[in-house]
């Protein structure tokens, strides 16, 4: 009895005999003109399972499984294989597969599959998602829009059981955020990120339009350019969202320097808040495990001492979550050995055990690190004529594990660097050195190498130029899409305000994606697989309502920057 099938993993020589079954199925049915719903490589290369407890996994994208026509044959394996299943859980594990990859497709990517008149399963699920995309932010219409999909299709294996995450989306109870609390340093040292914060919230809360537009094909090198300068601040997420909404709460501040935070979250319920957004700061986050209350929170950063609570998710601008980012770029590019040059300390090395963390579960394997010192201390190896070498220390991806002895790889194949411009100049040159070999590895960083304000000069920052760009020649970054080229208008208007101060126009664009995220908190909380398209980059939720993001990648190519390939 066939209770479970396995789809697994698209590997170069699985496609290969794969398509070779394939065609030989062609031309034993005589359908050789035909292109029916392929079976997943699973229901030819391996056995099936007949364990009841056995259950089908979600689809494992390969390094070699990144684009539409790929995902598009693990769907018509799905809907090979759903028919002969006789397990009810194996039925919704198959449906809930089948959506999660239809999702994760972009709605240009949906609008250019091309598929059979024949297949007419796969066309109703293209119109399953084209109506969720359509009607998602209205729970009525997308009810009203589901049951006539459903009239339409009576036949199709999804009318019986939708999709879990589909089902939470219209199933799901509004919370109320009729009163947000905003809570934030509005005084002290850390006033000018919490007014930054403040400005992008309430711009949103006014109605300021967030349509992202097109990402321009090349940017030229402005005089100023600037990534995260707060990042002993801010330790987690960063996000936003492209959306307006129908309604207008109230929004009152509170100072969270003048008292303590669990006085302020008690006024603010007995002035009738709702929601709460914010502390911004890690020692107040790190309190809300202590304080016992029934409002609903989203705060602006993540501690180790975050609790798991029904009521708290965590949205906040993260340096270790660009480096799981990056994990997750270098995977796709198709690499195998990556170095870390990270500065010395715990900051550096929390970005180390990140990226190692993600990219072991990527099915990566070593990840080499190496840590450089100070600014003087970069200046003084390269006037002596000393460079970087391709070598490092392999990471443990657990902080605290026993060191590692120490590794030489003369199989690095990309270098991650996690610097500020200035130590940019110093370090890529010195890599440069090192490295005669025809095939040199692949440069990338993250965006604090993307800094531009030159009214906050000192040893480690350095203010971006057009020279700066064509030194930078073919190295690739990771910058929140508001910077990067998602909304001009929005971003121009944000530039001036502060004066291209990047770490103040990330933390601006953090609190426009934190208004968003406010009205979607129910959302969040009883939705799998939530996700927005914000101008801090692309918002999901993770484990115990952590909200992540993934950020586009810009290449330096001639002295502009052009979307990375």
């Amino acid at each position: 009895m066939l209770s479970s099938i396995c789809v697994r993993t698209f590997v170069d020589t699985q496609i290969a005999l794969f398509m070779a079954v394939v065609l030989a199925v062609f031309i034993l049915s005589g359908c050789a003109d035909d292109d029916p719903q392929m079976p997943p490589p699973s229901n030819i290369l391996h056995n099936t399972s007949t364990h009841s407890d056995n259950r089908l996994p979600p689809v494992q994208h390969s390094q070699n499984d990144n684009n539409s026509d790929e995902r598009l044959l693990t769907i018509r394996g799905y809907l090979f294989q759903e028919p002969l299943l006789e397990d009810e859980q194996d039925h919704q594990d198959n449906i809930d597969n089948t959506w999660q990859t239809l999702t994760q497709l972009t709605p240009q990517q949906l609008n250019e599959l091309v598929i059979n008149t024949d297949e007419n399963v796969l066309q109703a699920w293209l119109d399953l998602v084209k109506l969720y995309h359509d009607s998602k932010q209205n729970q009525n219409l997308l009810r009203v829009e589901i049951r006539k999909w459903q009239t339409r299709h009576p036949l199709h294996p999804a009318v019986k059981n939708l999709p879990t995450p589909l089902k939470q989306k219209i199933n799901f109870i509004p919370v109320s955020t009729d009163k947000i609390a905003l809570l934030l340093p509005l005084s002290g040292s850390a006033k000018v990120f919490g007014e930054a914060i403040r400005q992008g919230f309430l711009d949103a809360h006014s109605g300021l339009p967030v349509v992202t537009m097109p990402m321009p094909t090349v940017m030229a090198a402005n005089d100023d350019v600037n990534p995260d300068q707060v990042d002993h601040l801010l330790d987690p997420v960063e996000s936003v969202a492209n959306t307006t909404t129908t309604f207008n709460p109230q929004v009152k501040v509170y100072d969270t320097e003048s008292q303590p935070v669990a006085k302020i979250l008690a006024l603010a319920q007995q002035e009738g808040a709702t929601l709460v957004v914010g502390p911004l700061l890690k020692p107040e986050v790190a309190q809300l495990a202590t304080i016992a209350t029934t409002l609903n929170i989203l705060a602006l950063n993540h501690s180790e001492e975050s609790k798991t609570s029904t009521n708290i998710c965590y949205f906040s601008l993260s340096p270790k979550d660009e480096a799981r980012n990056a994990a997750h770029h270098l995977w796709q590019k198709k690499k195998q050995t990556p170095l870390l040059i990270t500065p010395q300390g715990t900051f550096g090395d929390a970005i180390a055990y990140a990226f190692t963390q993600e990219w072991h579960k990527l099915g990566g394997q070593t990840v080499l690190q190496q840590r450089f010192a100070s600014m003087s201390k970069l200046k003084q190896a390269i006037n002596r004529g000393q460079g970087i070498r391709l070598s490092g220390q392999p990471v443990s991806p657990l902080p605290g594990s026993p060191p590692v002895t120490a590794a030489m790889s003369n199989h690095v194949d990309a270098v991650y660097i996690v610097a500020t411009p200035g130590e940019m100049t110093l370090i890529k040159p010195m890599i440069e050195m090192t490295t005669d070999s025809p095939t040199k590895p692949e440069l990338f960083t993250s965006s604090r190498s993307n800094q531009t304000n030159s009214s906050r000069k000192n040893n480690n920052q350095y203010s971006i130029s057009a020279d700066y760009y064509l030194e930078m020649e073919g190295i690739q970054f990771s910058e929140i899409p508001l910077i990067a080229g998602s909304n001009p208008a929005l971003m121009k208007q944000a530039a001036d305000k502060y004066n291209n101060d990047y770490s103040l126009i990330r933390l601006y664009a953090m609190g426009i994606d934190a208004w968003a995220l406010a009205n979607y908190f129910a959302e969040m909380r009883q939705i799998a697989g939530f996700h927005l398209s914000g101008t801090t980059g692309d918002l999901n939720v993770t484990t115990d309502c952590v909200i992540s993001r993934k950020l586009p990648w810009l290449q330096y190519r001639q002295g502009k920057l052009i979307p990375a390939i």
